[in-house]
């Protein structure tokens, strides 16, 4: 199989009306038969099945982490271990998704989405049953280790199924309902682990491992080869290189702002929201709740409506909007002194980062396109938001340290704002033509 060439992705870069890579295909090759063109607005049109397979998947996946993520640092804990061992099971889980994801990009491009998918899911299920039964610390620490090589591969082979499946001018929509699932299981799954107190630390990592069992066989029925819709019927998709990719500004700059979010958004907010309560704004655990809950309230609104308006006002605007708010937002809860500010400025980080991601996934699918296979693309970008998600609570957390709590959150959100200026030269991904719904799948 030959590679393309290796000129850079005709991305909106070089030209607005081309923001897919040059190397793609046209819409339709000559003698076959052109596609119809979509019918009305992207709100109009119906998520494809596939994509609704792995959104409910996504959901459970989700739940069972929520399920097992508050009893975790107990159950490290129970070993007698301190609280610098405890904290690096989690840190375990999250380095072997970034050290693991080029291997999964490479995976997914050579046997394909649907198979890494399942053995992903496949692995983290057994990583969580064996980690109920783990006897000392460090079968623990490898368990959970395990599950973190599982997770970057269906996370990465995900992004690709719905960077194939989904039609241009609702990907913003679908990465919105994507997103949604995820952040609605990681909220209701502490709710429900508060029920399952009972039945001791044990049982949250056996039933995740029965969830995902059954997500394992829903997607093994529901999601068929057949149904996924392959272009080139005996033939794998010619994968697209890392370098093509570098070569679109829309890549790049998702780049940073990927980075940024892991950061702040899922490693900073996280670590020092619940210190910042206690020793900054005075208040315990309950308000440090509060912030996260209503980080997660304002994710989830903005959610709602910013995968649409993605695919009707372009990926640009919404993400630069995003960065903005999320990023100043950020700079406030770092001087916050009292619970009022504290719980609003949370709330509007979370609507800036639920801003911002539909339109950067939809982004980074347009420079890759249908027709390609982005297993190694996307596994990059992934690898992005791991390292910020890693490195943000510890360069943070140094600076809360030296220099208190207003530098830190400081940092973190003018790293939003860098990434904002990133984006500003890029010249938008979806063609007006796709906005007014008249562009074609692609």
């Amino acid at each position: 199989m030959s590679h393309p060439s290796p000129r850079a992705p005709g991305s909106a870069d070089d030209d607005a009306a081309r923001p897919v890579p040059a190397s793609s295909p046209p819409p339709y090759a000559p003698g076959s038969t052109a596609p119809a063109p979509d019918r009305g607005a992207p709100a109009a049109q119906k998520v494809p099945e596939p994509i609704k397979v792995l959104i409910a998947a996504a959901f459970v996946i989700a739940l069972g982490y929520g399920l097992v993520a508050p009893v975790l640092p107990q159950f490290a804990a129970s070993f007698g271990v301190g609280v610098a061992a405890s904290s690096a099971v989690i840190s375990a889980f999250a380095l072997c998704r970034l050290v693991f994801a080029p291997a999964s990009g490479a995976v997914v491009n050579r046997i394909g989405e649907r198979p890494t998918y399942l053995i992903g899911l496949i692995v983290v299920a057994l990583s969580s049953a064996a980690t109920a039964f783990a006897q000392t610390y460090w079968q623990l620490l490898v368990f959970r280790g395990l599950g973190g090589i599982g997770s970057t591969m269906f996370t990465v082979s995900a992004m690709g199924l719905i960077v194939r499946l989904a039609p241009r001018t609702m990907r913003g929509r679908v990465s919105g309902y994507y997103a949604t699932a995820f952040l609605l299981g990681g909220i209701l799954g502490p709710v429900l682990g508060g029920f399952l107190a009972g039945l001791g630390m044990h049982a949250p990592f056996l039933i995740y491992a029965g969830a995902l069992v059954v997500a394992v066989l829903v997607v093994w029925l529901r999601l068929k080869d057949e149904t996924l819709g392959a272009k080139r019927t005996g033939a794998a998709q010619p994968p697209m290189r890392v370098r093509e990719a570098l070569d679109a500004g829309a890549y790049r700059a998702a780049l940073a702002s990927s980075f940024s979010t892991g950061w702040t958004a899922m490693g900073v907010r996280v670590a020092l929201v619940p210190l910042l309560a206690a020793q900054v704004v005075g208040e315990g655990p309950a308000v440090a709740g509060l912030a996260l809950a209503l980080f997660a309230v304002g994710n989830a609104a903005a959610l709602t409506v910013t995968g649409r308006l993605t695919d009707r006002l372009g990926r640009k605007p919404l993400v630069l909007t995003g960065l903005v708010v999320c990023g100043l937002a950020t700079i406030g809860v770092g001087f916050s002194t009292s619970v009022v500010a504290f719980a609003v400025l949370s709330l509007l980080s979370g609507v800036g980062s639920g801003t911002l991601n539909p339109g950067q996934q939809a982004a980074v699918a347009d420079v890759i396109g249908p027709d390609r296979a982005g297993g190694k693309v996307l596994s990059r970008y992934q690898m992005c938001a791991d390292a910020g998600q890693i490195a943000g609570p510890v360069i943070a957390g140094a600076l809360a340290d030296a220099a208190g709590f207003g530098w830190a959150f400081g940092v973190s959100g003018a790293l939003m704002l860098l990434a904002a200026l990133a984006w500003l030269p890029v010249r938008e991904t979806l063609p007006e033509a796709a906005r007014t719904g008249t562009g074609t799948r692609g």
